[in-house]
């Protein structure tokens, strides 16, 4: 079967892009897609859905720092030599704690 340059571009015509179509809401006045909810205000079709969220202003965190772990080194550095000697032994490799049975097998 032959295809030609015509029949190419006339499967190719449907491929256009339309723009998006928008509605003025009718209570609110803004812009929304037809058929949808206007979540402004919480209306469709004249009803009453839901109650729109009223968006809180962000505040200053003031209750802690991302620097967590830093507190923790300098907790660690105030330890007594002995507690310290003690965890270093009871971690393993990696500074987690060893599961399972011990050198002692128990």
């Amino acid at each position: 079967m032959r295809h030609t340059r015509a029949h190419t571009n006339n499967r190719r015509s449907h491929h256009a892009l339309s723009a998006t179509k928008t509605v003025k809401d009718k209570e609110s006045g803004k812009l929304r897609l037809p058929h949808r909810l206007d979540e402004s205000t919480g209306m469709y079709r004249g009803k009453q859905l839901f109650t729109p969220k009223v968006k809180q202003p962000k505040q200053a965190h003031t209750h802690g720092t991302h620097h967590e772990h830093v507190r923790e080194e300098i907790a660690d550095e105030q330890k007594p030599e002995e507690a310290k000697a003690v965890e270093q032994t009871s971690k393993g490799k990696r500074g987690h704690a060893k599961e399972g049975p011990g050198p002692d097998g128990k």
